[in-house]
């Protein structure tokens, strides 16, 4: 029982960890990357998909990201999803390929995003502390049943928490990576 509250309490917490990185991703720093344009759907046919499910995004240089639409037809929606994104970017349109240049963040947008930055990391360091609680909660609830001794239960507690501290320093870590990356110019 103990095993299994410390392995849910480990993979819940490395899904916290995953859900920041995918976060971050999305936080522009000026460098293009392809996942930049992840989140963004298209209207294909009537559906909505993601846009690289219908096209081909590559990165050319460092502040440009390439899109060629595997249909002709295709082109005017991509560029509407993009103008219509969170992300304040203008598309250039040359027959079938679509360019999106990344301008320059500048020092205030920086700022912010290291604002952004600092949230999502709170965010993530709950959620852990919040699944170290439902541990620690599941761990009382086996002793007061008497199916663990309080010395495994004390033993698991500390498990637990130096699993919590392991996890909570990989989410400064990632932080740590991503502000450098935002104040770099």
């Amino acid at each position: 029982m103990i095993n299994e509250t410390r392995r849910n309490a480990e993979t819940r917490m490395a899904k916290s960890i995953e859900s920041l990185k995918h976060e971050l991703t999305k936080l522009r720093t000026g460098r293009a990357h392809t996942s930049l344009l992840d989140h963004i759907t298209v209207d294909y046919y009537g559906s909505q998909m993601a846009l690289n499910q219908v096209a081909s995004i590559s990165v050319p240089d460092a502040r440009t990201l390439l899109i060629q639409p595997w249909e002709k037809g295709m082109v005017s929606s991509i560029e509407k999803a993009i103008m219509t994104s969170d992300l304040g970017l203008t598309p250039a349109t040359a027959g079938t390929i679509i360019r999106v240049p990344l301008p320059v963040l500048t020092e205030e947008r920086r700022r912010e995003l290291v604002k952004v930055v600092k949230s999502e990391g709170e965010g993530a360091r709950v959620a852990i502390r919040n699944i170290r609680r439902d541990a620690n909660n599941e761990l009382k609830a086996l002793l007061k049943d008497k199916e663990v001794t309080e010395d495994e239960e004390r033993r698991a507690q500390d498990d637990i928490q130096k699993l919590t501290d392991r996890h909570i320093a990989e989410v400064d870590q990632m932080l740590t990576a991503k502000e450098a990356e935002l104040i770099e110019i």
